[in-house]
Formats: C-alpha cells, structure tokens, sequence
C-alpha cells in the first residue's frame, strides 16, 4: 500500500525514528491508527483523480465539464447524473442502480468513479442569489395596458411580437393554434389557423409576407415535429399560406439570409429537439423549393442572429445552443456554399442557457454579446446563483481574435429572456428581462426587471427597475417595439400559465387568464 505514495514512505521513515524512541505499546497503537488513516486518504484522493480524469475523458468530449460544485449533491445523484448514465448506454433501475449492457461505452466501475468525484466533491446545497433591493412600486418610463381577459380560458401565449409598420402586436397561443392581429384598441384577429402554436415570426413589409415558425409542441422531444410557414396577405385581406420546411424537430426560430448572394431568400431555422436537433438552412432553389443543409446538427439550437460580422461582403451566422454543448458560435461564410465554425462562448450544460443578443453595449464600435442563464426545466431543477444577465465585452474580432470577456453579472433566477434597447433615449442601451423559471415562493417580483444604464464611462453599471408587473402574469416570451408611433420602444409580455413548474405543490398566485401585458412607454 505504501509503494503508490511517497508522502506515506517518508512519513513511515518518520514513524521508525519515534518508535525508536518512544518504543511504548501505545505509540506503536498510535502509528499504525495515524498510518491506516493516512493510507484512506490516499486512496480517496487516489479515487476522486480517476473519478476525474475519467470525467475529462468522457464527458468532456460532448460538452464543457461541469464542476460538481455547479449543482448540489442530490441534484447530481437523484437528476443529473441518471440522465447521463443513459447517454453512455447504462440502465438505470429504481433506486440508481445501474447495469451495463453490451453497448455501455463505460464499464461499472468506471462510472461509479465518476459518480464518486461528483458526489464528494459537490456541496450539500448552492449558495443562494442575492434578491435585486430596490423599489418594488417602480414604474421607471412605462404604463401598464391589457387587453380583455377570458376568465375561463389559462393563458397559454407563447409568441408576443410587434410589427411597427402595421402598430399591431401579433401572438400565438396553444389553446387555440393560430396567429392573431391585436388593434390599438387590443382586439383580436384570427389571421390564420396553424397545425401547432407559433413561436417566431419574421416581417417583410415590402411584400407583406410573414415567415412562421410553428414549434410542434412544448415538450423538448425528438418526436415533436413542426413547420416553417410563409403567410402573404394581399390588399383584400385573403392569405395564401406556402409550407416552407416541415418536420422539423420542435423549430423554434427562423431567420432570414441570403447566404450565396443568388438573390434568393434562404433561413438558418434553430431546432431545440432533446438528442436530435441543430441548426439548419433551407436553400431556396429557383423554382421556389427548398433544400435543407446541415449547418450543426448537435441539439439544443436555440436562437441565430445574421450579419456580415468578418465585413467580407457575406452574411454570416451567430448562434446559440443550449440544453447540452452550450454555447455561441460564429459560423463565417466560407463562400463556397458552407460555414467555417468558431466559438465564442462556451457554458457547462446545467447554465440552461436561454437567449443572446449582439449590441454594442460600450459604444467601441464593436458588438458585445448579452447573454441569459435560466431555463430551468431539464434534470436540475433547482435555484442556481449563476442563472441571470450576463454581458459579454468584445476584445476582439470576429476573423483572427475571439476574445469576449465577462463584464458584468446580474443574478436573476430563471432568467428567460433580455433585450437591450435604448428604452429611456438618453443615447445609451438600457435592458429588459423576463424570467419564467423564477423563485415564486420567495422572489416573484423578478419575473420581469428593467434595467436602466446608468451611463458610466468607465464600467458598466446598471439602476434595475422592478414593475409590478409579476401579479398580471407568467412571463415567457418578449418583445420591443413601437407599437403606438410615438417613436420609442414599447415592451409586450407573454403569459404562459398552463404549467411547468419546479416548487412543489406551488399554486399561482397571478393573474392566470390575460394573454399579454403591454408596457406603453412614456419616454416621449
């Protein structure tokens, strides 16, 4: 046992020479207690190495090994680590007790090492996130609107977006599948029926055409299937509907790009699914077709933005993936017909990444990334301090040098969604939250947070407005506009109040039965 550790052989040639000179019955009892102790710890140390190296071994090579520190230990032991058993072709019984089969890609022992490094190294509970202290009664620029309610009907919103041009705002609804048209006057109209609920739609004022994304359904699985729509209303009002991809797994954005500069609209379509999915785009052919090329198939695809961001004169691609390899990545136009892949962010797979935005938030001429943590609805269901609104400074370019460093941390929990804009037109970008995974037992007023920037030169720095806003509703969705033509940017709020929650025995306690909240701003 000695031979595996040097320490123990110098402190067994230590013992010698005090059992030489205190040659007593007791002494002799004494050492061997201190040397059998001695030779545990090393074999725990030993035990937790191997637990680790195989941890960097095989589960680094999916995505970024998480710390156990991230998740306490009966997250890891009754959620995480189940779930990950099964990826490596491990059964899980009742109880966690787990039996290889012939295509286990580890063996027992492997695993349990594993486990052991987590369960040890884990803490019994996470730090708790400081709750924001500020004035709950804060209306900061906005007033609050709402349309009528139907008090038999829980809302199930889960698209809210404004189209500037027409001053409508126009949801979704799993309800009732379809696209409305809300007036002014927050009436509503049935503009199409739709095989699922929209979740993305993109406007083209110039020809009234609208792109939908329908998601399929709610739940992350690989058997949920939705479409990609085009919708174009002619000056009569009537629609005519053109299927533009289908059977996709659970699509949850569409965006627009020409990417091989044909003059031909083609879409990067973000597919969540659970161990299928990835990011994609339909190639549009010239008689009008489409064809699906493979960009990243690795699931979790989230949200894509699209920009000459390398200012080569082609449009590229940012995108954000969630739910396993989590993280942004450039995709640069190789102009060829393909992609040249890089990351720029990188997040362990229990963050539960959840949205991302490219704004300038310095005003160096480059773009930032602000980004949220907070989707909390996989394997870990539990408050986490590192969930929030994160910015991202750019330190370099999109070409030779990826450098974004962490420049400022709000922790909110269940952050959903932000979007930066320059709310209260003072010349710098102010951000709004929402959070539908928030801490409603403790700390409901979070589920929406604005964030007023207070204009330092020197850092970041942020006043947060808290509007009361958390008893007209759930939260899961979010848009910026001006929807009245006032010329600054209103915000809309999607409630979502038809499940999915993590408390247990937890009853809502808002408004279960308004579709959307409009926060009219008064800037102007």
């Amino acid at each position: 046992m000695l031979s595996f550790n040097s320490n123990l052989i110098t402190f067994v040639n230590n013992m010698k020479s005090l059992i030489c000179t205190f040659p007593s019955p007791f002494c002799i009892y004494l050492i061997f207690i201190l040397l059998f102790t001695s030779c545990q710890s090393a074999d725990k140390n030993n035990a937790l190495k191997q637990g680790e190296t195989l941890a960097k071994t095989h589960c680094a090579g999916c995505h970024l090994l998480p710390d156990p520190a991230l998740l306490d230990k009966k997250t890891w032991e009754d959620g995480v680590l189940p779930a990950m058993a099964v990826q490596f072709g491990i059964e899980v019984l009742q109880g966690n007790i787990y039996l290889n089969n012939k295509n286990s890609a580890l063996s027992n022992h492997d695993w349990l090492q594993i486990i052991h490094y987590y369960k040890s190294l884990a803490p019994d509970s996470l730090v708790k996130s400081q709750p924001i202290k500020i004035n709950q009664n804060d209306w900061a620029a906005f007033k609050l609107k709402k349309p009528a309610t139907d008090p038999l009907v829980v809302s199930g919103t889960l698209m809210t977006a404004i189209n500037p041009s027409e001053k409508a705002i126009y949801t979704s609804d799993v309800n009732n599948p379809g696209l409305y048209q809300w007036s002014q006057k927050l009436k509503p109209t049935l503009i199409t029926p739709l095989t699922s609920s929209a979740v993305n739609i993109i406007f083209n004022d110039s020809s009234g055409q609208k792109v939908i994304t329908c998601m399929g359904g709610m739940r992350a699985l690989d058997i949920t299937k939705g479409d990609i729509i085009s919708l174009v209303q002619n000056k009569k009002g009537s629609n005519s509907n053109r299927l533009i991809g289908a059977d996709f797994i659970r699509p949850i954005q569409s965006q627009p790009i020409d990417f091989n500069k044909d003059g031909l609209v083609d879409y990067v379509i973000c597919s969540f699914g659970h161990n299928k999915g990835g990011l994609y785009l339909l190639k549009q052919l010239p008689d009008k077709t489409f064809d699906k090329i493979i960009i990243r198939e690795i699931p979790g695809a989230t949200q894509s933005v699209t920009g000459d961001f390398n200012q080569d004169g082609w449009p590229d691609i940012i995108a954000l993936f969630a739910h396993g390899d989590e993280g942004i990545w450039l995709f640069l136009n190789d102009k060829k017909g393909g992609f040249d892949e890089k990351n720029l962010l990188r997040f362990p797979p229990v963050y539960g990444s959840s949205s991302f935005q490219m704004v300038d938030m310095n005003k160096d001429g480059k773009l930032d990334i602000v980004y949220t943590a907070g989707d909390n609805s996989d394997y870990s269901r539990i408050s986490k301090p590192y969930h929030g609104l994160y910015i991202f400074i750019n330190h370099g370019d999109f070409m030779n040098t990826i450098n974004f460093k962490k420049s400022y941390f709000q922790a909110v929990n269940g952050c959903t969604k932000a979007i930066a804009a320059d709310f209260d037109q003072d010349g710098d970008l102010d951000i709004a939250s929402i959070a539908f995974f928030a801490d409603f037992k403790n700390n409901p007023s979070q589920t929406f947070v604005y964030f007023e920037n207070e204009n330092k030169k020197l850092a970041l720095s942020f006043k947060p407005h808290i509007l009361p806003v958390y008893k007209n509703g759930r939260w899961i969705c979010m848009d910026a506009g001006d929807v009245d033509g006032d010329g600054d940017e209103d915000i809309v709020l999607g409630n979502y109040s038809k499940g999915f929650f993590n408390e247990a025995n937890f009853k809502p306690n808002w408004d279960v039965h308004t579709p959307f909240v409009i926060l009219e701003n008064q800037t102007k």
